[in-house]
């Protein structure tokens, strides 16, 4: 038996949603969040689409390095999925640790960015999901949203 759950947060930034797709939904993010929260993100296989293998390094002291592979990246909804790959909460006992972004138009000078991670564990590993923070990844949107407010044209 398995067990299924989501954590979610959001925020608004102020400004327009394409600019903000253009950070999120490309590997310019990578450009953004190191070396401010990772020691390195290489690219292992792929061109950013959809099956492009990332491996995600830690600074000294931090979880260990796991792969992730791009699920999803629809430009038309501004979604972009990630999967945990290889390593990490899936060496916890998860069969699904995805990370999605859904970038949401407010108006036309600011936007949604949605951060939803979706778990699936099994049962008999339950006691690791204690493990599972979404702060980590809400800094993250923070790193990347204070990146998109600091480098706004209008």
């Amino acid at each position: 038996m398995k067990v299924t759950g989501s954590l979610s947060a959001e925020t608004e930034v102020c400004v327009p949603a394409s600019e903000a797709w253009d950070i999120y939904g490309s590997g310019k993010v990578v450009g953004v969040v190191v070396p401010k929260l990772f020691k390195q993100i290489d690219v292992v296989s792929g061109d950013g689409s959809p099956g492009t293998i990332l491996e995600v390094t830690f600074h000294p002291g931090g979880p260990p390095t796991y792969q992730e592979i791009i699920h999803t990246v629809d430009n038309e909804k501004m979604v972009k999925e990630i999967d945990i790959y290889k390593g990490g909460f899936l060496d916890q006992g998860f069969n699904l640790f995805r990370i999605r972004w859904d970038i949401i138009a407010k108006d036309e000078k600011s936007c949604i960015v949605k951060l939803t991670l979706i778990l699936d564990i099994k049962e008999e590993s339950m006691a690791n999901l204690s493990h599972v923070s979404i702060v980590p990844f809400v800094g993250m949107m923070t790193t990347v949203n204070n990146y998109l407010i600091e480098n706004h044209k209008d």
